[in-house]
């Protein structure tokens, strides 16, 4: 009897559960088929009714599966189900906005956005063989970098409303225009959207070697053995635009994520990234360029684009507060607290792609990301009521206070 006791104790212990929408369900068995990946770990024992919502707002699919999962009535023997007031509010807000039509695709937006990834390149080609070189290569590192940010709403589902096609949008922009694959950045850019800037949990924290954003990151078990050079962190903030975004960009290009493509036998992905490639070598030929010319030109190209992006996607979280790895935060809080906006204008708006508006993109990654600046004073009224701060900050303000804690936190690892 005490054997058979002990036995159901440690299924019980073993058994994961999540909340969604008022009912507890088992996920134990479901989280290694999961196609999101591990990041449903994360919500063990936790509300995850507006991570569900978000992350499969157009997927018929994951309702069904929902559905065939087991699962009872919510109680509190495992968890607080209250809700608060401020979800309950955010859900009532979530519900306007979609009746009103904000979640709705925009065709035209798609056209334009991807209409200005070509003129962006076919001008950056024009200067380049025209002998007008390093305007030529930042024109098209700024091609880079924006195919990054196209792609990043490819891989959220919020450009066209049906999800192959954002995914292969998602695949040409970040295979050809980065030479990175798509479906490694799902996988781990969702674990980010799920816990912002909690310990352990946000891959985004995970940075070492090269960069640490949080002195936390440097002591974790996970990440703690890679701080072998406490020089290079002491110096983070000078080294980050000009080498450790190159380096990071490089990195992923020639090594994580064309492993991932061949381990998953994705071979539309890997034809991206090869045309990428044979594109080029074809223009470095065309133009009579040596290979030692040619490779220092993509290094030089390569760079523009990955300081551009890295640098902007950085502004918004990294030197914000860190979440305890024991700590659990509601889905509303993490996007106040842990996230925040930088100024509501027409060049920043278009510099960031409306990810300037990360508070909005975190409550509602598969909004059309233009239709931000149109919400943003609802969501602004929804924390004021709740005693929430709507953190808007100016663009250089926000850069400076990046790099600042860049600064800090390598002093602060560099004396401990």
């Amino acid at each position: 009897m005490g054997k058979g006791g002990d036995k159901s104790g440690a299924e019980v212990a073993k058994k994961m559960e999540c909340l969604i929408e008022g009912r507890l369900y088992d996920v134990s068995n479901f989280v290694k088929r999961h196609p999101g990946g591990s990041v449903i770990k994360f919500f063990d024992g936790s509300d995850s009714t507006q991570a569900f919502v978000e992350f499969h707002t157009r997927s018929k699919k994951a309702r069904k599966v929902l559905k065939g999962l087991p699962n009872r009535e919510a109680d509190t023997d495992r968890m607080d189900v209250a809700e608060s007031a401020v979800v309950k509010d955010f859900n009532l807000l979530r519900a306007q906005l979609d009746k009103e039509g904000f979640f709705e695709p925009a065709p035209m937006h798609v056209v334009y956005r991807l209409a200005e990834l070509a003129a962006l390149h076919i001008v950056g080609l024009y200067l380049l063989v025209n002998g007008w070189y390093l305007p030529g290569l930042m024109f098209l590192g700024l091609g880079e970098g924006r195919c990054g940010w196209l792609m990043h709403e490819g891989g959220h589902y919020s450009l066209t409303g049906n999800i192959q096609t954002d995914r292969h949008i998602q695949m040409l922009c970040y295979g050809f225009g980065c030479g990175m694959s798509g479906a490694w950045w799902r996988s781990n850019h969702n674990k980010h959207h799920a816990t912002p800037q909690k310990e352990g949990h946000d891959v985004d924290l995970n940075t070492m070697p090269l960069v640490c954003f949080h002195k936390l990151c440097a002591l974790h078990k996970k990440t703690k053995k890679f701080l072998s050079n406490k020089m290079w962190i002491r110096y983070q903030a000078y080294l980050f635009a000009p080498v450790t975004c190159l380096l990071v960009a490089l990195g992923w290009q020639l090594y994580l994520h064309p492993r991932m493509a061949i381990r998953r036998k994705n071979f539309v992905e890997l034809g991206y990234m090869g045309a990428r490639y044979a594109f080029v070598a074809g223009v470095g030929s065309y133009m009579g360029a040596s290979t030692l010319m040619t490779v220092v030109s993509y290094l030089f190209y390569n760079w523009c684009g990955a300081a551009y992006i890295f640098c902007n996607f950085a502004v918004s979280h990294t030197h914000l507060p860190v979440v305890p790895e024991d700590e659990h935060v509601d889905w509303i809080v993490y996007a106040a607290k842990h996230t925040m906006n930088c100024e509501n204008t027409a060049w920043c708006n278009w510099w960031m792609s409306y990810l300037n508006f990360q508070i909005e993109h975190h409550l509602f990654p598969s909004m059309p990301q233009f239709r931000h600046p149109i919400v943003s004073p609802r969501v602004k009224a929804l924390f004021e009521k709740h005693g929430l701060k709507y953190d808007q900050r100016p663009y250089w303000s926000a850069m400076k206070d990046t790099f600042k804690n860049l600064d800090n936190v390598g002093y602060d690892v560099f004396l401990g």
